[in-house]
């Protein structure tokens, strides 16, 4: 079924996004109507991820929304998504309350694909990171047409040189490190930083090393704690008296576990306060003053960038000209200076990791970046 292939003519389309919000998803969804309305195809969204049609009676308004050129008019530079997501109510593995009153999961694909057609609907244009593209590639295997468009700020979907909302999300975090290196240099402190990125360390990877971080824990690289805290000792040997540390919510300690904040049925699991557990480990084993920020979502809102904004154009036009050219089961991804079609069994086979021995890493530790191993 996948590539492409001899199918009916395409009448109308719709456009889901799921998981966390990212900058550019507004754009993507624009660049999609617009390229549909002008081959002459009906548009619809459909609310929050897939709930629009599996739970359509918590949308007294609908759970399918007209999209026109009017809907989407002005709204490029917007975060979030006019359509609402969730990282909840997975189709694969939906949680259903039983009269026993525990939860179990049951499978709602074949249910969804069967809604879709009966809208006739016939293709959809999937916008999401690894799970929701899982879903899109299961959804494509239970017979529905599908175009994937990768949307992570995480950046840890492979097939893709990048995904829109990365670029956002780094140039955030960068700004903050800036604002909090003022701070911690003229309280003499160490300053904490934990920022997303769940089992891939890019967004700490990238924004620490463009903020002159002195320490970057990723998940990649368990860390021991004594090493950071020599570097911390380091500095204030060299007359440093303070030091930032940047760390990924999924980094944990040699020998240690992630730090989850909370198992949910039918949801990821969330990651979070590592950092905090490093803060209070570095202030016991170096006497010194230590603060912690959690950016969480923060680095998910906002006004894209001039870049996140001209890739989501870019990955909903050429998701719309997928569909135009017969294709199926594929993922837009970025292949500089094209955007090419990757079989969504392969972009989702696989996390898009750090590299430990990418450029980044070894231009970080030139600079005597500590990475606590």
């Amino acid at each position: 079924m996948q590539g492409v292939m001899t199918m009916s003519k395409i009448k109308k389309i719709a456009i889901s996004t799921g998981g966390g919000d990212a900058p550019g998803l507004n754009a993507v969804i624009r660049a999609i109507v617009l390229s549909a309305l002008n081959r002459g195809w009906e548009c619809v969204g459909i609310r929050d991820g897939y709930n629009g049609l599996l739970e359509p009676e918590a949308f007294p308004q609908g759970g399918l929304i007209p999209l026109t050129r009017e809907s989407v008019r002005g709204i490029t530079h917007l975060g979030g998504t006019i359509l609402g997501t969730t990282n909840r109510g997975n189709p694969m593995h939906y949680p259903v309350q039983g009269e026993d009153g525990q939860w179990h999961e049951v499978d709602r694909c074949a249910e969804l694909v069967n809604m879709i057609h009966a809208h006739d609907i016939d293709a959809l244009v999937a916008i999401g990171g690894d799970g929701s593209l899982a879903i899109a590639h299961h959804l494509h295997r239970q017979g529905l047409r599908v175009v994937g468009v990768p949307k992570t700020i995480d950046n840890d979907l492979d097939g893709t040189v990048i995904t829109f909302g990365f670029d956002t999300a780094v140039s955030f975090a960068t700004e903050c490190m800036d604002r909090l290196h003022a701070t911690a240099e003229a309280h003499r402190r160490v300053m904490v930083v934990e920022v997303m990125g769940r089992y891939a360390g890019w967004i700490a990877l990238n924004s620490g090393a463009s903020s002159t971080a002195d320490v970057i824990l990723i998940p990649e690289i368990p860390y021991d704690i004594n090493v950071v805290a020599e570097k911390v000792i380091e500095r204030e040997r060299n007359g440093r008296s303070f030091t930032m540390v940047m760390v990924a919510e999924g980094a944990k300690p040699v020998g240690g576990e992630l730090t989850v904040q909370e198992h949910i049925v039918g949801a990821a699991e969330r990651l979070g306060g590592v950092g905090q557990k490093v803060a209070a480990a570095l202030e016991t084993l170096t006497g010194k003053q230590t603060r912690v920020v959690v950016l969480g979502h923060l680095l998910r809102g906002g006004t894209p960038t001039t870049f996140d904004r001209l890739l989501s154009l870019r990955f909903g036009a050429a998701a719309v000209r997928a569909l135009d050219e017969g294709q199926n089961g594929v993922m837009v991804a970025l292949d500089p200076p094209t955007v090419r079609y990757v079989p969504l069994e392969q972009a989702t086979s696989r996390m898009k990791v750090v590299p430990l021995n990418c450029d980044t890493i070894l231009t970080a530790r030139d600079l005597g970046i500590c990475f606590g191993d």
